[in-house]
C-alpha cells in the first residue's frame, strides 16, 4: 500500500473516531438541556396521559439513555436525522436548503480571503517594515480584534443605514426564487466572513514568507540572477504557504461556525438561525443535526489541510518513502 494512502487511511479512522466522541458529546449535552421534547410538542395536550405516553413510545424517550444514542446514531449513519420535534417534518428536509446558503457564504467567502490574504501576507513579507506592510498589520489587527458581529454591525451602518444606502441590511433570501438571481443580498455577509479570517491567514503567511525570503537557498535563486517575481512565485511562495494551509483550514471550518452569528445579524436563512431558532424551540433533533454537520466540516478541513500539507512538501513526501 502506497505511504500517502496509509496516511489518508489513518487520518480518516481518526476523523471517524473524532465525530464519533463529538457525537456522544452533543447528545450528552442535548440530553441535558431542560425541557421535554414529547411536552413540547404535544403542548397543552399533554395533560392528556395516554397521547404523552404514547408520543414518549414513539419519540423512544421511554428507553434508557444509550439505547437512545444507539437509536440516533443508526439514524444518523442510515442518512435518517430524524424528525422535528418543533414542525413536525423530517430534518432533512428541514436544514436542506438552509445549508445549501450557507454553503454559498463560505465558499464566496473563501474564494475572496484566501487569494486576498495571500496577496496582502506576501507583499507585507516583501516590502517588510514599508508603509504598506505597518498599515495592513495594523488593519489586520484591528480586523481581528473585532468580532464578527462587530464587524457585521459596521458594514451595516456605513453601507445600508446611516452613512450610504448602497447595500440591503437584511439578507432576507427569497426561497422561491434561485439564490443566484439574489447575490446582491450575500455581499455584506460574505464581505463580514472574508474580513473576520483574512486577517490570521494574511498575518501567518506573512510571517512564514519572511522565514522563507531569508532561507539560503532564495538567496542563492537571487545570486543567480533569477528574477523577483520568478523567486517568489517557484521558491518562496510554496514553502512558506504550508504552515498557512492549516490555519487556513482551521478558519475555513470556523466559517461553518462563524455563519450562525452573522447569519443572525443579517436575518439569512442558513443552518446558523436554524440553528438558534432550533435552541429557542428546544428542537432536540435540529440541536444535533446541526452540531454534527458543523463537527464534520471541522474533521474534514482538517483532513484536506494535512494531505494537501503533505502534497505541496518535497520533505513530507520524502519522508514518507
Amino acid at each position: 500500500m502506497p505511504p500517502l494512502l496509509k496516511v489518508i487511511l489513518r487520518r480518516l479512522a481518526l476523523g471517524f473516531l473524532t465525530l464519533f466522541l463529538v457525537s456522544v458529546v452533543i447528545f450528552a449535552a442535548t440530553q441535558a438541556l431542560p425541557g421535554n421534547p414529547a411536552m413540547a410538542i404535544l403542548g397543552k395536550q399533554a395533560a392528556d396521559k395516554a397521547m404523552y405516553d404514547a408520543l414518549r413510545v414513539q419519540l423512544h424517550l421511554n428507553r434508557p439513555r444509550y439505547v437512545q444514542y444507539g437509536i440516533w446514531l443508526k439514524g444518523i449513519m442510515t442518512g435518517n436525522l430524524g424528525t422535528s420535534t418543533a414542525s413536525g417534518v423530517s430534518v432533512t428536509s428541514l436544514i436542506k436548503s438552509r445549508v445549501t446558503n450557507s454553503a454559498l457564504l463560505v465558499f464566496f467567502a473563501a474564494i475572496i480571503s484566501i487569494p486576498v490574504s495571500i496577496l496582502i501576507g506576501s507583499l507585507a513579507a516583501l516590502w517588510r517594515d514599508s508603509v504598506f506592510d505597518v498599515t495592513t498589520s495594523v488593519g489586520s489587527l484591528s480586523l481581528a480584534a473585532l468580532p464578527e458581529f462587530v464587524i457585521g454591525l459596521l458594514l451595516i451602518f456605513f453601507l445600508a443605514t446611516t452613512v450610504l444606502h448602497v447595500m440591503p441590511a437584511v439578507s432576507r433570501v427569497d426561497p422561491s426564487v434561485s439564490v443566484w438571481s439574489q447575490l446582491n443580498l450575500l455581499i455584506l455577509p460574505v464581505v463580514t466572513l472574508a474580513l473576520s479570517v483574512t486577517p490570521y491567514i494574511s498575518r501567518i503567511l506573512r510571517a512564514s514568507m519572511i522565514e522563507v525570503l531569508e532561507s539560503d537557498y532564495v538567496q542563492m535563486a537571487r545570486l543567480k540572477g533569477m528574477p523577483e517575481r520568478t523567486v517568489m512565485l517557484r521558491h518562496a511562495l510554496p514553502n512558506a504557504v504550508i504552515p498557512a494551509i492549516q490555519v487556513t483550514a482551521l478558519q475555513l471550518a470556523w466559517l461553518a461556525g462563524g455563519v450562525v452569528i452573522v447569519e443572525t445579524v443579517f436575518n439569512y436563512p442558513g443552518i446558523g438561525s436554524a440553528f438558534v431558532d432550533a435552541v429557542g424551540n428546544r428542537d432536540i433533533p435540529v440541536i444535533q443535526a446541526i452540531a454534527l454537520l458543523i463537527a464534520g466540516v471541522y474533521v474534514i478541513a482538517n483532513l484536506a489541510a494535512d494531505i494537501l500539507t503533505i502534497l505541496v512538501s518535497p520533505r513530507l513526501r520524502t519522508g514518507l518513502r
